[in-house]
């Protein structure tokens, strides 16, 4: 593949011309596959997690959120609604492609998931799941809990479709990631106030520990590669701008704060688990800021709008509210960050993903001694 360089740039270069050279090397970083470090390899990817990363386990579930039509997946295999709940793909395929695993990530509960496609990884991630395991209950998601369990019932039958051995060597070298939190700020803490009796910091010890006892699990099954991501700025979602931002539909700082007093106790709490295995690691990576730097200048990735989603008006709709029926849709998504009110487009997602990767996969793989 032909090399790419926004080096020989002068001042004379407009910003707009130096943004789109810097979006292309984005664009083209995400699309190639990631050289793995030496003697690393990568057989399976397994998600767990909300909404960001479902890929459809919330199909056939009694709940609101899912998103099992159009106008979500409109620019995914044909315009097949797949209840992913995006445009198009979201992180995990994504990362999946990157990895060279595969193009699509599937939802372990798709009725119609190939077997073989237990080998190379699947998700288990269900929208609106939360670390707290009121979040979950409210949503009526699959729980964290549940999804060990399903994670479980997938390891019995690798082992019966490949054998004992290699469903251990899937097992210990697959790479696993772990997507969730902003349900539990942005719907429990804050939307319902069924948790009005802690304070933030408090709450937030309340989802670290149900996070670090949800790691624990993974690696008392046997995942050793586990990656964390911390929760984005949600203060700045299109819903929660509506919601908590008041007329001008500023960020709400107090939403942003949370965020950032969860993550900055999530982090050494994974570290200080880590220590503990003896093989493995959980590697906490952080997403507040890299999101956050492309909603402030949106301009310098090639989006317009960064305060609405594309969908319906853009500031309020998501799942349900946001339809085929609706009128209000936009014509063109590559201009918006967000799809609906709540999650990113097919593009924002691989914008961020590119640096992302680079930054952190060597850190969820292999230590020092192996990198």
């Amino acid at each position: 593949m032909a090399s790419f360089s926004c080096a020989s740039s002068t001042n004379t270069i407009s910003l707009a011309i130096f943004s789109l050279c810097f979006l292309v090397h984005q664009l083209i970083q995400l699309s190639a596959a990631i050289t793995l470090p030496p003697n690393v390899k990568v057989p399976g990817l397994l998600i767990f997690g909300d909404s960001i990363v479902d890929p459809g386990n919330n199909n056939n579930l009694p709940t609101i959120a899912k998103c099992n039509f159009l106008p979500y997946g409109q620019d995914l295999m044909g315009g097949k609604p797949t209840g992913r709940f995006s445009n198009g793909k979201v992180p995990g395929d994504l990362i999946a492609e990157a990895l060279g695993i595969k193009d699509i990530l599937p939802a372990y509960l798709d009725p119609f998931l190939d077997p073989n496609d237990l080998l190379t990884g699947v998700s288990f991630a269900s929208g609106a799941a939360g670390y707290d395991p009121l979040t979950s209950k409210l949503a009526m998601a699959i729980s964290l809990e549940k999804q060990v369990e399903l994670f479980k019932e997938y390891l019995a039958k690798v082992a019966a479709l490949a054998g004992e051995a290699k469903a251990k060597s899937i097992l210990s070298e697959s790479l696993y990631l772990v997507v969730i939190g902003s349900n539990d700020l942005g719907n429990t803490y804050f939307g319902s106030q069924l948790r009005s009796n802690y304070d933030i910091p408090a709450y937030a010890d309340l989802m670290v520990e149900g996070a670090t006892s949800f790691i624990q699990d993974l690696y008392d099954v046997g995942a050793r590669r586990i990656g964390v991501f911390g929760v984005p700025p949600i203060g700045c979602l299109p819903s929660q701008r509506t919601l908590a931002g008041g007329k001008a539909r500023n960020c709400a700082e107090s939403y942003n704060q949370a965020a950032q007093i969860f993550n900055s106790k999530l982090s050494p709490a994974l570290a200080k688990l880590t220590a503990k295995f003896e093989h493995g690691r959980a590697v906490y990576a952080d997403i507040y800021y890299p999101i956050l730097e492309i909603i402030d200048n949106p301009h310098n990735y090639g989006f317009e709008e960064a305060t609405k989603g594309c969908c319906g008006t853009g500031k309020i709709e998501s799942t349900i509210l946001c339809n085929q029926l609706n009128p209000f849709t936009c014509d063109d998504v590559s201009k918006y960050i967000f799809w609906d009110s709540y999650h990113p487009t097919e593009r924002a997602y691989r914008i961020f993903l590119g640096p992302f990767l680079e930054k952190n996969l060597n850190r969820f793989l292999c230590d020092d001694a192996i990198c």
